[in-house]
């Protein structure tokens, strides 16, 4: 039986078969009234239903309303989850033991977010053991998309009563691997709406003091750059637009806006802590983010052109933004970022919370 959703999806309309495998639409809700809907179709976010001050609901994530519009879109990695890299792999080429291995190029010259039939386009087994949580399964094959080693990956879903949207991974390889998981959120606080407005008034703060340079093709140089007298500086809160707009910066015309990733501050590697905030003025929403990880990419939605999402909402320019929680990109070609390897008798984990609110 179909029971009513605050976001008006509906599961049947996300029930197909690919490849022996079949998708649905799985509804997460809380004591608070909170509804966040994920397909298993590359654990796509597709609707986070959230109060405003006055306690009207909207969907803050950007999605599809349906399996074929998921598996069609111009923004192939629309709120999905991402691996077996996220971010970019400079050239598509990597060495590990000595061998060099060649990926997809999907990305001007290079790798991107594991490839076009990476973690976004595959179909993972999903169980639902109650209201709160959803886990999905998936076990990548040796050399899927070029990557070395069989990959068991787990992702598990929490929505808690604390309005709390938690992502927890955790994957093992058989041989030696890289691995670089993350959720690519296109989150728009305001609500999605036709048209989606722009997020240059959200007000956002990031717990960073340096952040990672890139070159014209968006590969990293190298380089770990203080965010201080740059546009990259949001230790303190502050509207999205102003900070590109009274700034002449080579790195915002090499991402074309922001997309980048920042070198989150941490007290010990791999705690839990603090890495973003934005706060939308008109609705008051509001989100947190907590990772686990060294880093976070932010990237500000800069190629969306209108395209068509949930119930005739669309989807422009800068309508999104997004918070990558992740190793930093290209991570196997720069030795002394953060290592990616993964081994035999190792857990890949990682924790990302998105805390939601009101102000």
């Amino acid at each position: 039986m179909e029971t009513s959703s605050l976001s008006g999806l509906k599961r049947a309309d996300f029930q197909t078969t690919i490849k022996g495998k079949e998708t649905d639409l799985y509804t997460l809700r809380n004591a608070d009234g909170m509804e966040v809907c994920i397909t298993n179709y590359g654990g796509a976010l597709v609707a986070i239903m959230v109060p405003d001050r006055d306690g009207n609901y909207a969907n803050v994530i950007q999605g599809h309303d349906n399996i074929q519009d998921c598996i069609s879109s111009p923004e192939p990695f629309l709120s999905t989850l991402v691996g077996r890299y996220g971010n970019r792999i400079a050239k598509g080429k990597f060495t590990l033991n000595g061998k060099e291995y060649n990926l997809a190029i999907n990305n001007g010259p290079n790798h991107l977010h594991g490839g076009p039939t990476g973690f976004h386009a595959r179909v993972w087994e999903a169980e639902q053991p109650n209201d709160h949580i959803l886990v999905l399964r998936y076990v990548s094959s040796y050399y899927e998309e070029g990557f070395p080693g069989e990959l068991h990956m787990t992702v598990m879903y929490t929505l808690t009563d604390d309005n709390e949207l938690v992502i927890d991974y955790k994957g093992t390889t058989n041989k030696k691997t890289i691995v670089n998981m993350t959720s690519h959120g296109f989150f728009s606080l305001a609500g999605i709406a036709n048209p989606t407005p722009t997020c240059e008034d959200v007000i956002c703060t990031i717990n960073a003091d340096f952040y990672v340079p890139i070159d014209e093709t968006s590969v990293p140089t190298g380089e770990i750059r203080k965010v201080e007298g740059t546009p990259f500086d949001f230790r303190t809160p502050t509207a999205v637009g102003l900070r590109w707009e009274n700034f002449d910066d080579e790195q915002i015309k090499n991402g074309a806006g922001y997309d980048h990733c920042y070198v989150l501050n941490k007290r010990e590697v791999g705690e839990l802590s603090f890495a973003a905030k934005i706060v939308e003025p008109k609705s008051g929403r509001s989100m947190e983010v907590y990772t686990t990880e060294p880093g976070v990419q932010f990237y500000s939605d800069n190629w969306a052109d209108g395209y068509k999402g949930q119930h005739g909402a669309t989807f422009g320019r800068h309508s999104g933004l997004c918070f990558e929680a992740q190793h930093f990109p290209d991570s196997p070609n720069k030795p002394h970022f953060p290592s990616v390897v993964l081994k035999p008798g190792e857990v890949y984990t990682q924790k990302t919370i998105y805390k939601f609110g009101v102000e």
